[in-house]
């Protein structure tokens, strides 16, 4: 992902938790907050030192980059997305964490309905 794409900065985290929405389901947490002055999304990526070690955890967001990179003209534009990894996601193969992705993203009705 590009550096456009990516939330960094802790206070923009806390900023998408507090007046954000959430959505989940077993191996995701979504926090979507809308932005109407960016033209395009942003993700950011947190996965707890409880899921597994640096490289379970390394796999995850690997994963979750690659799953959001394919979903990205599906995704709406004008949005911040926090991305919370749960404990089953470590012992998932990358269809698994995209298809929980698009699950998740779905529930919370933030994909295009065109696909």
């Amino acid at each position: 992902m590009k550096k456009e794409f990516r939330i960094k900065k802790n206070k923009e985290f806390q900023t998408a938790f507090q007046k954000g929405r959430s959505f989940a389901n077993r191996q995701f947490v979504v926090y979507a907050l809308s932005k109407e002055e960016q033209a395009h999304f942003r993700i950011g990526l947190s996965v707890s030192k409880k899921i597994g070690n640096a490289v379970t955890r390394n796999r995850i967001k690997r994963y979750l980059r690659q799953s959001v990179f394919e979903l990205k003209d599906q995704l709406a534009a004008g949005n911040d997305f926090v991305i919370i990894a749960r404990k089953p996601a470590a012992e998932m193969d990358f269809f698994e964490v995209k298809k929980s992705l698009t699950h998740v993203l779905k529930v919370g009705k933030v994909l295009k309905k065109n696909f």
